[in-house]
């Protein structure tokens, strides 16, 4: 009858431990764990709500029991006194039967009633388990969020500095030394390329100023 309660109990304490321990996921895995207390509970709900239904019914059984019994002692009384002997003990016969019948619904009546209870108060504890399990799996939950984040930084921070990212950073510094000393070659070639330019420009402008005095010089005789 209390098959229902199995699965619960295997989540409890050490091996609920275990089974985080072994899982890939622990935030599916307690999701999962959660799912499946739920489905257990749900299936105890149903379970207490069919023995209450079935201790109703037992019930109302032997309540009519106990009424057709009264009301055939009071038939035989009335057969009695109406001077129908035969009547009345018709009506005690029928009565004994009702009393039997109302004796045995009584009994199974008082067993569906315990079993009602008992079920009742498993189910209470499960959903107090239940309850427990929800606050326990929603710290667990924040450990291993918070257990990830820090995994996470640690090793985002351990590759900082590491051997190949300073191997990177000095291939890096290398290429921007070659690249400044490339500018600068092309700097010192731009300015001596410039410097032959102005002399050649130089000596012509002088070739044309001495011819221009060597004519001014004619005109005024001074040759």
């Amino acid at each position: 009858m209390f098959q229902f309660f199995k699965r619960v109990k295997t989540y409890v304490g050490s091996e609920l431990n275990a089974a985080l321990d072994k899982a890939e996921d622990p935030v599916k895995m307690l999701d999962q764990f959660m799912r499946e207390m739920a489905a257990d509970i749900r299936d105890a709900e149903t379970a207490v709500a069919k023995q209450i239904a079935n201790e109703k019914m037992l019930k109302k059984k032997l309540n009519d029991a106990e009424s057709m019994a009264a009301k055939r002692q009071q038939q035989a009384v009335d057969a009695l006194e109406a001077g129908n002997e035969d009547l009345a003990r018709r009506a005690l016969e029928d009565k004994k039967v009702h009393e039997g019948q109302a004796d045995s619904f009584r009994g199974a009546h008082k067993q569906a009633e315990q079993d009602a209870a008992a079920l009742r108060e498993k189910l209470d504890e499960m959903k107090r388990e239940y309850q427990e399990m929800q606050l326990k799996k929603d710290s667990l939950k924040a450990r291993a969020e918070s257990a990830k984040t820090r995994t996470k930084m640690n090793r985002a921070m351990s590759s900082v500095g590491g051997d190949e990212s300073r191997r990177g950073f000095e291939r890096m510094e290398e290429k921007v030394l070659q690249y400044e000393a490339e500018a600068e070659t092309s700097d010192d070639l731009r300015s001596s390329s410039r410097s032959i330019d102005d002399e050649l420009d130089a000596l012509k402008k002088n070739s044309d100023i001495d011819e221009e005095l060597a004519e001014l010089k004619k005109k005024l005789g001074k040759e």
